[in-house]
């Protein structure tokens, strides 16, 4: 029970540090950022919201000035469940990635970062 509120209250720290301490979001010129809203519209990241690794992803999509589509795999059950069927497990975060026909299930915030940087900082 003492874990329990622990992890509950460090969760809503980093949290709140995120909001504090959040970065710039890049600026485009407005066809530039239609663009990229119009790339991300095939995205979508399962994720917890106290989540230090998801919080770190949505920093990441914070700067960058990408909008994902946020699903939360935690107290959703329909969205635990996609992530489940989908991905093949209860991991977070989670990228879903559709292009050109296919999904991709991206597990693991150093790859969606890395994937992220790549495909949206040049842009």
């Amino acid at each position: 029970m003492i874990v329990k509120a622990l992890r509950i209250g460090l969760g809503q720290l980093i949290v709140v540090l995120d909001l504090i301490t959040r970065p710039r979001k890049l600026k485009r010129d407005p066809a530039a950022q239609a663009k990229i809203e119009q790339h991300a519209k095939g995205l979508t990241l399962y994720q917890f919201h106290a989540c230090p690794f998801c919080v770190k992803t949505r920093r990441t999509l914070h700067r960058l000035n990408v909008p994902v589509a946020l699903r939360d795999a935690k107290n959703d059950e329909q969205h635990r469940q996609a992530l489940l069927e989908g991905g093949g497990r209860i991991k977070v975060p989670c990228l879903r990635i559709e292009e050109n026909g296919e999904t991709t299930w991206m597990y693991e915030s150093k790859a969606i970062i890395a994937y992220l940087d790549q495909r949206f900082s040049a842009a």
